[in-house]
């Protein structure tokens, strides 16, 4: 899908007077699906937004090859990077084919006014996240995990060469958290930089190719699966006593105990 970098320098960013990330250095490649951990005010969902573009860096810089990602047209950056918050809300009953279709607006394209290219995507966008059969449904009347994944198709309908994903299989039942993630692996195996959020750490490790530890702001740690989440890292960041076991495909955490603060 493309060979540019996605990537942070020196990365900093303040929300009110509170500094979120810090000095970040990091730098996501195609062809691999990579999953950011780490505990609740690590810092996740701010490193996504800012590499999105929808966050303003105070130090450092993220860039998509050679284009600072903040300098880029809302329209061109569109096309590049697609993201996907979480706990996404829909207010309009829009028909889910209508919703979807939303994603090709980057291209000047409506649900009323699509090209031949842009009702294909909407359709393997469809399919991809299992909604087949509920194009004509108001996305109000979806539950959660389905709203869920019909977001995450109009992010695929955009067809952008970076996806990024906050917390895509939070509200999914476990078949479905499976056909989102392979969704997600394929996109990246396919050449496409793919970054996404989670908090599951067994599901992450059997389907990312590279895990992100985040803790306060700063990566702690990167590299496969078996070797960030060891249970020193787990008591160290997430503050739990942990029994980690390696499996065909992954990693089995169950945590045992949290442990005392301090």
């Amino acid at each position: 899908m493309t060979s540019l970098v996605l990537a942070a320098r020196d990365l900093g960013v303040r929300l009110g007077r509170r500094e979120v990330l810090r000095g970040l250095d990091v730098a996501f490649r195609p062809g691999r699906l990579t999953i950011v951990v780490g505990p609740n005010g690590a810092g996740k969902t701010t490193l996504l937004r800012t590499l999105a573009g929808l966050v303003s860096p105070s130090s450092g810089n993220v860039t998509h090859g050679d284009a600072p990602v903040q300098a880029m047209a809302r329209s061109d950056r569109a096309r590049a990077i697609a993201y996907l918050p979480q706990n996404g809300e829909v207010s309009w009953p829009l028909p889910v084919r209508a919703l979807v279709a939303l994603g090709r607006l980057p291209y000047g394209e409506a649900p009323e006014r699509l090209t031949p290219a842009g009702r294909a995507a909407i359709e393997q966008a469809l399919a991809q996240v299992g909604l087949l059969g509920f194009e004509d449904r108001p996305a109000t009347e979806l539950s959660g995990g389905e709203r869920g994944r019909a977001l995450l198709a109009r992010a695929l309908a955009t067809k952008a060469p970076v996806l990024l994903a906050d917390e895509p299989v939070a509200a999914l039942d476990p078949r479905h958290q499976l056909l989102v993630l392979e969704v997600l692996r394929g996109l990246a195996h396919a050449g496409g930089v793919v970054v996404a959020v989670m908090h599951d750490l067994s599901l992450a490790s059997r389907f990312a190719d590279r895990i992100l530890l985040m803790t306060g702001g700063r990566i702690v740690a990167e590299g496969a699966p078996a070797d960030v989440l060891t249970a020193e890292r787990l008591e160290a960041v997430f503050g739990i006593e942990a029994a980690v076991s390696s499996e065909a495909g992954g990693l089995t955490i169950t945590p045992r105990r949290a442990l005392p603060v301090g």
